[in-house]
């Protein structure tokens, strides 16, 4: 009876940040292996073994998952994932909302909640 492995948690600080920024991408092992040329046992391998892979790997990885080898490496904090226009622009929009007197911003809640609950129905 064929049996799926059981998953290894990473032991490394740099298998952790490669299994974060894998799993944030959206890929998995062997969609990053093929990115780079390589196996997904290697992926497997960089993520819960290895401490680091050869330098031209890492260069490799940090392109495939477009970040820096410095972030990669974790030498660099990682720039948080860019919030898509519309979002941004919600945000711009909330905080000139936290600008206004309470009673104004109290309005605008309840016209938010009644119209979320409205589409929840």
């Amino acid at each position: 009876m064929d049996t799926m492995p059981k998953k290894v948690e990473p032991v490394s600080d740099f298998g952790k940040r490669l299994y974060e920024l894998r799993t944030e991408r959206g890929l998995t092992q062997a969609q990053l292996a093929d990115a780079i040329d390589s196996s997904q046992r290697s992926i497997s391998h960089y993520e819960t073994v290895a401490d680091y892979p050869p330098p031209q790997v890492i260069i490799a990885l940090a392109r495939a998952l477009k970040v820096s080898t410095d972030e990669l490496l974790g030498i660099k904090k990682q720039k948080p994932p860019k919030q898509p226009a519309e979002v941004r622009k919600l945000q711009r929009k909330f905080r000139q909302v936290l600008s206004l007197p309470e009673k104004d911003r109290r309005a605008i809640m309840r016209m938010i909640n009644s119209l979320v609950a409205a589409k929840q129905q």
